[in-house]
């Protein structure tokens, strides 16, 4: 998927969900902030006709830390053989379309090492989701076992009935829901700057930097037992740093 002959340890992050308006780009664009504050740039790829990570990333100042940017839709789905991120990335987020057909699926899921798959606690939203996951379980082959593949709540309001049915549901699933983000204004107004989340002032975003730091902890075990290695504390400078998960101190 990306010719990388410099990079062997590079962290394949992939972001998909069939259905149109479920989050793709808010998570892939707070992944991809998370990942440039701790450095070192990540390059994001977007391969969603709309662009919309990369309009967010034209948002983006120039005193911000850096992140690389792909408009991987101007080659096409399966361009992506022609890709060349950066020599100083070690971690890629790809943001991918929905409706994409099956066989342009299985050409970006078979290589990635960690895939999040953001879903909606509406009826209609969940069974798209459960015919879209089918589908990468049974049609592209991909195998939960291997625990490369999780589920990212978004927009939740809890304890109210769509929430119930969407715990319902990825319970039957038997795959790990690893975050919740709130339906929260914070991701709106970060997503008009260029900005995620972690970039905001921490006392105005305290509970959305805990939703974000779950996601980051669970792509970093992931990496972690690929790569067997141990992240190191101290990344105290962050906005709202006293509130950071382990994953995140290093």
């Amino acid at each position: 998927m990306f010719r990388t002959p410099s990079l062997e340890h590079l962290h394949k992050v992939i972001v998909l969900n069939t259905k149109g308006g479920c989050g793709k780009t808010t998570l892939a664009t707070n992944v991809a902030s998370y990942y440039a504050l701790r450095g070192p740039p990540p390059t994001l790829i977007d391969y969603d006709p709309h662009g919309f990570s990369m309009r967010w990333l034209d948002k983006r100042t120039t005193n911000r830390p850096a992140i690389h940017g792909i408009a991987a839709y101007e080659q096409g789905l399966q361009g992506s053989a022609e890709l060349q991120v950066q020599s100083d990335t070690s971690a890629v987020i790809v943001d991918l379309p929905a409706n994409i057909a099956v066989n342009d699926l299985y050409h970006h899921v078979h290589d990635a090492d960690s895939i999040l798959i953001p879903v909606l606690p509406s009826e209609i939203d969940i069974f798209s989701a459960s015919r879209f996951i089918a589908e990468l379980l049974l049609d592209v082959g991909l195998d939960r076992r291997n625990r490369r593949i999780a589920i990212v709540a978004n927009r939740v309001r809890q304890n109210t009935r769509s929430w119930q049915m969407l715990t319902r549901f990825l319970t039957s699933l038997r795959i790990p829901m690893v975050s919740v983000l709130r339906d929260s204004q914070n991701y709106v107004q970060a997503a008009a700057q260029g900005i995620g989340i972690l970039e905001m002032p921490g006392y105005r975003v305290r509970k959305d930097i805990e939703s974000i730091n779950a996601v980051v902890e669970w792509l970093d075990q992931w990496q972690m037992r690929r790569l067997d290695t141990v992240v190191e504390p101290g990344f105290e400078h962050l906005p709202g740093a006293e509130v950071l998960t382990p994953a995140l101190r290093k």
